[in-house]
């Protein structure tokens, strides 16, 4: 799955979209046709992890005698899987559900559900007030959906957004959505002990657990059995995964985990995504330079480049800790190891001075790629509880406008560096702009096109790159 420099941008720039004009970032289930008497629709919003959760709901309504569908008019139980990372993606959210209950109006008997992020703090008003959904139910209750689809169906409205410290779905065989068969998500952990003060992640998601180290391994040996080059192991913060066996026997960092999975194949590609600045370690960076096949990419979220506002985000480290890890990798892993990274313009109290600080970190860091918003206060985080949203939005744009010119700029210096190189790619299906090119990404990360000829989705291919804009290498494979 290729990333473009900016993603969610939706939330931000535009108005909520139409029944048939999605954006890009939302995914919609792909059909099944085993003979199951109802159907699901699920729209994910939002982020990686959600798309995962989507794939762990589909398998447990499978098994409840549920196919998918990729028409909303087909659908018994149209459930959202919701983000509340931004207040734009709410209102997308709130748009979708009117358009829904519009078409629920010509068909009574469907079932409409919101799950994920925006399910505990709107619940009430969703299910009570506004009354636009049948069931809420939140990240750690999707084992309960059948029993709360039992209840919908006889009359009633259903909720369960209790949070868990021990829930995992470690033992769900996730149903593939929107899978090309060659990539795959794992989870590896749930929820977030890092309070930063701008983000509901915590509060929607609960404390972080992770996941047995095995049934990870297992998921992973499978998914290579299956046909799948490559899995991307996800977590709010990877580099905080700690399993130990129940009689403490054995215990496993996240070190330990990617060099285990790394051994299922050396021909299965290993990612990883989210690392957090204060916990990424040497031994991490390391793993990845012992094993080929664990990707030279690393997504660190920097959100600022000034120390001061680092400690109002709570984000536990300083701009110097930032660059000695940047240095670490840099050190162990090389210059063409790719990084990106989160960026948020505007936050409570920034300065211009302070800003300026954050571009001065991106021209010494020359990031391959980073999304990019300005600060959106949300309701119950810490910082709507504590610090004033007093940057004036036109200042925000404004800021947010410097740091993605500056980002295209570094981005492209970052491409230009890939030029006259080979670089090993994994096709993953044919180019979105002609039927005689394939597309595929390399060990950073970026997404490079060359002519068909007679490779196939799945082929690791060896590429001459000669040209590149910002984000697309162009090249012809050679032998």
């Amino acid at each position: 799955m290729s990333q473009p420099l900016l993603t969610l941008d939706f939330l931000d720039n535009a108005p909520a979209p139409a029944a048939d004009q999605l954006p890009a970032d939302v995914r919609v289930t792909e059909a099944t046709h085993t003979g199951r008497q109802r159907r699901l629709y699920i729209e994910s919003y939002g982020c990686q992890m959600n798309y995962s959760d989507s794939e762990i709901v589909s398998s447990i309504l499978y098994d409840e005698g549920f196919d998918t569908t990729t028409e909303l008019s087909e659908a018994d139980l149209v459930l959202l899987n919701t983000c509340s990372i931004r207040e734009k993606a709410e209102v997308t959210v709130r748009q979708r559900l009117k358009e829904i209950n519009s078409h629920k109006r010509k068909r009574p008997g469907l079932l409409v559900g919101v799950l994920g992020c925006m399910a505990e703090r709107l619940k009430s008003k969703f299910l009570e007030e506004e009354k636009i959904v049948d069931l809420v139910v939140g990240p750690d209750a999707y084992r309960d959906l059948p029993n709360l689809i039992r209840d919908v169906d006889n009359g009633q409205r259903a909720v369960n957004v209790l949070l868990s410290r021990e829930e995992t779905y470690a033992d769900i065989t996730p149903v593939r959505l929107n899978s090309n068969g060659i990539t795959a998500f794992v989870s590896i952990m749930r929820g977030c002990d890092n309070m930063c003060s701008f983000c509901v992640v915590p509060f929607t998601r609960g404390r972080e657990r992770s996941r047995d180290a095995h049934s990870i391994v297992a998921e992973a040996q499978s998914l290579f059995n299956q046909g799948f080059k490559e899995v991307t192991l996800l977590g709010q913060n990877v580099d905080s995964y700690k399993w130990q066996s129940e009689d403490g026997t054995e215990q496993v960092n996240f070190a330990g985990l990617l060099e285990r999975v790394a051994l299922v194949s050396p021909e299965l590609r290993i990612r990883f995504s989210t690392s957090h600045p204060k916990d990424i370690t040497d031994e991490v960076l390391h793993t990845m330079a012992k094993y080929d096949n664990v990707c030279n990419y690393i997504h660190l979220p920097a959100q600022s480049g000034n120390s001061r506002v680092l400690k109002l985000m709570n984000r536990t480290y300083d701009r110097p800790w930032y660059l000695d890890r940047v240095a670490a990798i840099r050190r162990i892993l090389g210059e063409d190891c790719g990084i990106s990274t989160d960026m948020i313009a505007g936050f409570c109290s920034e300065t211009e001075e302070e800003h300026q600080e954050t571009l001065s970190l991106m021209d010494h860091v020359k990031y391959d790629m980073a999304y990019m918003f300005f600060y959106s206060e949300r309701p119950g985080t810490l910082a709507a509880r504590k610090l004033e949203d007093d940057i004036p939005l036109d200042v925000k744009k404004r800021r947010l406008a410097e740091i993605i010119e500056r980002q295209q700029q570094h981005s492209l210096v970052r491409s230009q560096q890939g030029v006259g190189k080979v670089h090993r790619v994994l096709v993953e299906g044919v180019s979105k702009r002609s039927e005689e090119h394939l597309s595929g990404r390399n060990d950073q990360n970026k997404v490079v096109i060359f002519p068909r000829q007679h490779f196939k989705k799945g082929d690791y291919v060896n590429v001459l790159v000669h040209e590149c804009t910002s984000t697309t290498l162009l090249g012809n494979a050679v032998a």
